[in-house]
């Protein structure tokens, strides 16, 4: 099979959704001539023309908007926020409009748009273009949010956002756009709400996300070397989310360990850690569980401070290996 980037896989999947469908077009700021900020959009305004690929002023809120009300219509939009950060400026119209409408009109409406966004730190871009805001829409009722980690969950959860008849909030970390990986030609779905199991292992649940599901991996590779042997569970889509598959490995290994990259005080590893002491899986417990996330603080300029603000592959060997050997 081919390998593509994280990107071209998200070029290839809007691609072939607005070949497919008409009625599917792509908004947002740069996104055009200058094919997005980071280059995901590249060619697109040549392939189908200014009324398809708009570009549009700097207002993060008029971009949320163009998109609910021509999802309100039956067109199905693909917006695009530079980055994450700025999404707080579109949050009433997110938050008010896009999650509210189908549930105040009892169904006879639907709001079927996707936000794409790249978030996440890793390049130096400082406090007001780094931050990692996913659980903010994970608590809000009628958003769904997405976070591939591979460049063929990235194309197939792609395209199965913009078939579903709801808003989804599309992350995108920054630091995987140049990521390669098996993607086929074929324009499949990966289905929402899918856990995947990304590696079997037998001494400790890693579940994590994003950027944190390839540290996590190369983490596993270190460990493996003590004997060590980490089962890395990916949620992909944070809500609605699978979590049985996080149970099901939960109760095999007896450990478990949460990453993510947000802060971790009222990130998604919160939610994952009462997941499983609400479960069965509670009583196959052998140890507490760990959360592992950013330090509440806001990402620092500086390369080597904000390098350990987040979570790295030497916190998850760390973390691991004391839940492994019940040294917590």
């Amino acid at each position: 099979m081919r390998e593509l980037t994280y990107a071209e896989a998200l070029r290839e999947g809007l691609r072939q959704a607005m070949t497919a469908d008409p009625g599917v077009f792509i908004i947002g700021e740069d996104i055009g001539v200058y094919g997005g900020a980071f280059g995901v959009s590249a060619g697109l305004l040549d392939e189908f023309g200014e009324e398809r690929v708009i570009d549009t002023p700097i207002s993060e809120a008029g971009i949320a908007g163009a998109c609910i009300g021509a999802a309100l219509t039956g067109m199905r939009p693909v917006g695009e926020i530079q980055f994450m950060d700025f999404i707080t400026l579109s949050m009433e119209q997110l938050v008010l409009q896009a999650a509210k409408v189908r549930f105040m009109f009892g169904g006879k409406a639907s709001v079927p748009m996707v936000l794409r966004t790249p978030g996440g730190s890793g390049t130096g871009a400082a406090a007001q273009h780094s931050e990692s805001l996913e659980n903010w829409f994970v608590h809000v009722p009628g958003l769904k949010v997405v976070m591939p980690s591979t460049p063929y969950d990235a194309k197939g959860l792609l395209l199965a956002a913009i078939d579903d008849n709801n808003p989804v909030i599309f992350v995108e970390h920054k630091l995987l756009y140049k990521t390669k990986g098996d993607v086929p030609e074929e324009a499949y779905r990966v289905p929402l709400s899918q856990t995947r199991v990304v590696r079997e292992g037998q001494h400790v649940t890693v579940v994590a996300t994003s950027i944190m599901v390839v540290r996590a991996l190369q983490a596993a590779e270190e460990l493996a070397k003590e004997g060590i042997e980490l089962e890395i569970v990916d949620p992909r889509t944070l809500k609605p989310l699978d979590e049985a598959p996080i149970i099901e490995s939960v109760k095999k290994t007896g450990r478990v360990l949460v990453v993510h990259e947000a802060v971790e005080v009222g990130g998604f590893g919160g939610e994952v850690v009462a997941r499983i002491a609400s479960s069965e899986a509670f009583d196959y417990l052998e140890a507490p569980v760990r959360r592992l996330g950013a330090l509440d603080i806001p990402i620092p300029y500086n390369r080597e401070l904000e390098y350990h603000t987040v979570p790295q592959v030497e916190d998850i060997v760390r973390d691991a290996r004391k839940l492994a050997r019940n040294e917590f």
